[in-house]
């Protein structure tokens, strides 16, 4: 955490923004004009409303005017996802650029929750490289400059080695105990013995944690104060078909005369192949009961909200939470009339419009024996342009006119988005390989 995000990235942004130990930029070209740092950091501060609270609670400050209100997790934020963005196109020369990136790359590894043998040969020939081409892009070989070397840039080299003794970097960060530091700190009751009240603190919530522990006061059906999630998860609606979600208020009814009626008769004629029974899917629909809900908790994740919902709602500081990741089975020969199909897993983003329940009564025409629940999702397809190439960002101007439906299943989690230069937006995905899913064929 320190030697990161306290160490390294500020002084990298030092060296960038002119004022690293009062050295000028020598025979280098990476020091920004101070409008343009001014830039990226309005920049940074107005992508608060479009990065959901789940991926950072605060919102991003502004770098270039509000320093002080940066913090270890901010930086690393930035870092991560928002620099490759902002910082894109913004040096004179592309090297330096690249050369931030490949910092970020290499922390993406530190921060997988698995790592084998070969990402940790990847990490120790990477830093090496690194720290190689930061004396080259920094120091310049010049001993007047030594000073952009401190010990923290020759610690980088060590974090393979540390890995391979320790494991994981979140094993051992230092996050876990800032955050216990905070949760003590109001335990502080006398300035004249403040270890006394420390420790009192300390032993007493040790001790109602174990109580919990030893009566199992943890199980939510027995618990005497439920959680504020769980109690809104109880006024939800779930399904054991989708056992990884719950549908969350508001709601209300889908009307027979709604212009979602004939988009959700299209989807269930593929799910129950119906398209030559197509009179008796439109008669189940009629006498289904359809209601529309706004919000999607997904089991241990994020809180989906849908557009449709929010659009309209008053509220200046609301965060983003409407645009998601799913996953389809597309047929590569769909442009062909009179080939078999033969479908493949695809990756796509877009904003979520609805999501419906549709309670079906018994229908043996189309092979529903028993009455059920289907949940889908309305989406409108964000039409990717371009990648950014060695990280998980995906460049987007428009987004598909048509909204398409399909199983809620599909959906799997939110994402952020980040204006670039000019009209395009860039997708942030921090879920990483463990959300993606396997698929397998049968």
């Amino acid at each position: 955490m320190h030697l990161l995000w306290e160490n390294t990235m500020k002084n990298l942004i030092s060296l960038w923004t002119g004022d690293f130990k009062g050295l000028d930029v020598g025979s280098g070209t990476y020091q920004f004009e101070k409008q343009v740092w001014d830039a990226i950091g309005d920049a940074t501060a107005a992508s608060g409303s479009t990065i959901p609270s789940c991926y950072t609670s605060a919102r991003p400050p502004n770098v270039a005017s509000n320093r002080s209100a940066t913090t270890a997790d901010s930086w690393s934020f930035w870092t991560l996802f928002l620099g490759p963005v902002l910082l894109r196109r913004r040096f004179t020369h592309q090297k330096y650029y690249e050369h931030f990136v490949d910092l970020v790359v290499l922390l993406h590894i530190c921060l997988q929750f698995t790592i084998t043998a070969g990402d940790v040969v990847r990490l120790r020939e990477g830093f090496a490289l690194w720290v190689e081409k930061f004396e080259e892009l920094y120091y310049q070989y010049d001993p007047s400059r030594l000073s952009t070397c401190p010990v923290t840039v020759h610690a980088l080299l060590h974090i393979a080695d540390t890995i391979e003794a320790c494991g994981p970097v979140w094993a051992y960060w230092e996050f876990p105990m800032e955050r216990y530091c905070g949760l003590i700190r109001p335990a502080i009751k006398s300035r004249k013995h403040p270890y006394a009240s420390l420790d009192r603190f300390v032993i007493e919530s040790a001790q109602i944690l174990q109580i919990q522990l030893i009566y199992n006061l943890q199980d939510p059906s027995i618990s005497l104060h439920p959680r504020k999630n769980e109690i809104t998860m109880r006024s939800g609606l779930s399904n054991p078909a989708y056992p990884t979600c719950t549908l969350l208020t508001p709601r209300r009814t889908v009307e027979s005369s709604s212009p979602l009626i004939a988009k959700i008769t299209k989807t269930l004629a593929t799910r129950f192949d119906a398209h030559r029974q197509f009179a008796a899917l439109r008669c189940c629909i009629a006498e289904a009961f359809i209601e529309e809900w706004g919000r999607v908790a997904i089991d241990e994740g994020d809180v989906l909200y849908t557009a449709s919902t929010v659009n309209g709602t008053p509220g200046e500081d609301r965060r983003d939470a409407t645009y998601v990741r799913y996953h389809i089975m597309v047929d590569k020969f769909a442009h062909l009339r009179n080939v078999e199909p033969v479908y493949i897993p695809q990756t796509q983003y877009g904003h979520l419009q609805h999501v419906v329940a549709i309670h079906l009564q018994r229908c043996p025409t189309l092979g529903i024996e028993e009455p059920e629940v289907v949940f889908l999702a309305g989406v409108t397809t964000c039409e990717i342009e371009a990648t950014h190439g060695l990280l998980d960002i995906q460049y987007y101007s428009h987004e598909s006119k048509t909204e398409e439906f399909m199983d809620l299943s599909c959906v799997q989690c939110l994402v952020a988005r980040v204006k670039d230069i000019g009209r395009r937006w860039a997708i942030l995905d921090r879920s990483g390989s463990l959300s993606r899913p396997n698929f397998v064929d049968t």
